[in-house]
């Protein structure tokens, strides 16, 4: 634990102005970054008395090893530079909204020719309108599905549109009327626009218009006597106020607006928000923070504004936001919010009427939603306590085993040998952490081996880590050593950007996927590197049996254990991410081709040749003046290309390992590489992958 007054700046090194800071512990990693009117009066706060301070404000202080701070002009710039910040280097004393889930968004394409209505989710794309957030896709599927009988819009894939342009045969929907049918020019391209134009003004609120004009040619048709139009009219006219019934309003003066709550106790705050456009909710969404420091209702405010509206811009910020508390200052907000819609922004607290109401509504759900998370949070406390504890009296280790690693290797006969490493803290996934290797130092099939290669890779870094921060002083790196990013130990570490390195924690308990053999290689990769206070052990598939090194027997758990369901749960996210990285690379092998080796030729000339040709084959067997014929081929790149294909040798025939059949390149055939395609059964071909 760290003195604060051993890193306090001297009286009058820190200005009286605007900026920004950020606390590093002792290894330089950023753990908390905040920002100011007065950096000076600020940060006087967190060198007073320890006593005196917020039991997580003292815990960030004794944490940290040293304060740093940039000086801005304004606080709009303070605001702008710590919400940067925060996103870069992820400090873990600053309040960070966990959002449990990617909410989706009714999304209308405008940017492509014949505009796409779909369900979206992630981060927002350019020419793109969005609608939301829903709290479920149904939810949109059933809005939509009753919109398309009065805006047809297309809401077929890409393939499916090329498919039916191809064929000349619309999709179902384009036969029963619920898309207008773009693809066969049943509307023109311009015609599809305004239909999806219609589509967007009606979501934005503006339902009126469309009701009336319905009504009005339903009354024509039936003065007309064409009654069947008259009836289908009618139809259309309720199906937009069932699709209306479904966002009740809530604010009868079409107030396009997001309200903000927050309910909090003194660990932790829930925060909702209801997405009001045209006087109606049309999404809700919500987040939970950890409380790691003393903060107001005002500051919380703050930071979910940020997190809310610091990536989005124009109409996707409302004119008006209405939050329990003002924060404090409340201008440099307000003028940063008006920044990213283009126009002025209403911040304020609602003291009356609907909007009052309405902020009460959100406030139950906040609530409601604290208490579903303290509720879900202690249940899943319990159980992985539980689990970690059983572990540790199984290992009998001295503590909980808080960080686990655990290591698989995966192979297909022997080629592409990879590897992986997954990490769970506190008995939950963290994927970030996640590693994967090549294994370089031998060629063909030994998982004892490959596992020793990789515990000493994946160690040897870690040792190299804690050297170049000071926690070690022996020399155990070897530098030069290349990781799989391109990062050389020893070198590029160096870098003092607060960020921690990737291989920077050591963990409690290494688990292996395998029986005595693997966790030997472990254990004696470990010893070789002199690292004696990291315990091992294996998890064997066959009876799920636990292996530990130096016992010739291993320690079988009940099958009912919370610590052997995380174990396997460990072991089996180890083997899911070694067999998806070792796919990636057999498919890259497999889509490899002697063009590739050909300097200067690029995938457009590769197609051309491939589509001229035909085949592979053909063009190996082509002449130099045969090449020459394509267009954008030099005769000097003709004669690379031939140089290159006589040099490599021709591909093995594919063979489909049920039959024995030899299977023929045929033209249409060939993968993305210009190598014909095997179309031989994928689960024969597959092999075993451990």
């Amino acid at each position: 634990m760290a003195d604060p007054s051993s890193y306090r700046p001297k009286p009058g090194e820190i200005p009286d102005s605007p900026g920004v800071y950020r606390f590093r512990d002792e290894h330089r990693r950023v753990i908390y970054v905040g920002k100011a009117k007065s950096l000076r009066q600020r940060l006087a706060n967190y060198f007073q008395d320890l006593a005196g301070l917020h039991p997580r404000t003292r815990s960030m202080v004794t944490t940290a090893a040293s304060v740093e701070w940039t000086v801005v002009s304004t606080e709009v710039e303070a605001l702008q530079l710590e919400y940067s910040w925060i996103k870069e280097y992820d400090p873990r004393f600053n309040v960070k909204y966990r959002d449990d889930k990617s909410y989706p968004y009714l999304a209308v394409t405008m940017s492509e020719e014949y505009p796409r209505v779909q369900v979206m989710r992630g981060h927002k794309k350019k020419g793109v309108r969005y609608f939301g957030p829903y709290a479920h896709a149904w939810a949109i599927r059933d809005t939509v599905d009753l919109l398309l009988r009065v805006f047809p819009v297309r809401t077929c894939s890409a393939g499916v549109f090329k498919n039916a342009a191809r064929t000349g045969r619309p999709c179902l929907l384009g036969y029963i009327g619920k898309c207008s049918a773009p693809c066969v020019d049943r509307v023109s391209a311009e015609e599809h626009r305004e239909l999806a134009d219609e589509f967007c003004d009606f979501m934005t609120g503006r339902t009126n218009t469309y009701i009336r004009r319905l009504e009005k040619q339903m009354g024509e048709a039936a003065e007309e006597m064409e009654y069947e139009r008259a009836a289908r009219l009618r139809d259309d006219i309720e199906a937009l106020k069932k699709a209306m019934e479904k966002n009740a309003v809530v604010l009868a003066d079409a107030t396009d607006a997001d309200l903000i709550a927050v309910a909090e106790d003194e660990l932790e705050a829930a925060v909702q928000i209801f997405h009001v456009r045209g006087g109606r909710v049309r999404g809700q969404r919500g987040w939970v923070t950890d409380k790691v420091e003393d903060i107001t209702t005002g500051a919380l405010v703050e930071h979910a504004l940020q997190q809310l509206y610091g990536e989005e811009t124009g109409d996707a910020v409302p004119k008006e936001v209405l939050v329990p508390a003002l924060p404090d200052p409340v201008e440099p907000v307000q003028e940063w919010l008006a920044g990213r819609r283009g126009s002025g922004v209403s911040l304020r607290v609602p003291q009356r009427g609907d909007k009052k109401a309405l902020m009460e509504t959100v406030q139950r759900n906040a609530q409601q939603a604290l208490v579903l998370h303290k509720t879900k949070r202690a249940s899943d406390l319990t159980t992985r306590s539980r689990a970690l504890e059983e572990i540790a009296d199984a290992l009998d280790l001295d503590s909980a085993p808080l960080r686990i690693e655990c290591y698989d290797i995966s192979h297909l006969q022997g080629d592409d040998v990879v590897a992986s490493m997954v990490v769970f803290e506190d008995g939950l996934a963290r994927k970030s952490e996640y590693r994967r290797f090549q294994i370089k130092g031998f060629a063909g099939q030994d998982d004892v081996r490959s596992m020793h290669e990789v515990i000493t890779r994946r160690f040897r870094r870690y040792l190299a880590e804690k050297e170049r921060t000071g926690e070690w002083a022996d020399e155990t790196a070897q530098d030069g050593e290349t990781a799989e990013s391109g990062e050389t130990i020893g070198t590029s570490l160096t870098e003092d950007d607060g960020r921690p390195k990737k291989f920077a924690y050591p963990p409690q308990l290494v688990v292996v996927d395998g029986g005595a053999p693997q966790v030997a290689a472990a254990r004696r990769a470990l010893d070789e590197l002199g690292i004696d206070d990291i315990a091992v052990c294996g998890l064997a598939k066959r009876l799920e049996e636990v292996w530990v090194p130096g016992d010739d027997d291993p320690v079988v758990l009940p099958r009912t254990s919370e610590g052997l369901y995380l174990l396997q749960r460990v072991r089996d996210e180890a083997h899911r991410f070694a067999i998806s990285y070792q796919r990636t690379k057999r498919s890259k092998r497999f889509r490899s081709s002697p063009l590739d080796d050909v300097p200067g030729l690029g995938d457009t000339r590769k197609q051309a040749l491939l589509k001229h040709f035909g085949s592979l084959k053909r063009l190996r067997s082509a002449t130099i003046d045969q090449i020459c014929e394509v267009p954008g081929i030099g005769r000097k790149t003709a004669e690379t290309i031939a140089a290159a294909l006589a040099q490599a040798a021709p591909a093995a025939p594919a063979v489909n390992t049920a039959t024995g059949e030899i299977m023929e390149e045929e033209p249409g055939t060939m993968g993305s590489s210009g190598e014909p395609v095997r179309t031989g059964a994928p689960d024969e071909r597959r092999g075993q992958e451990t």
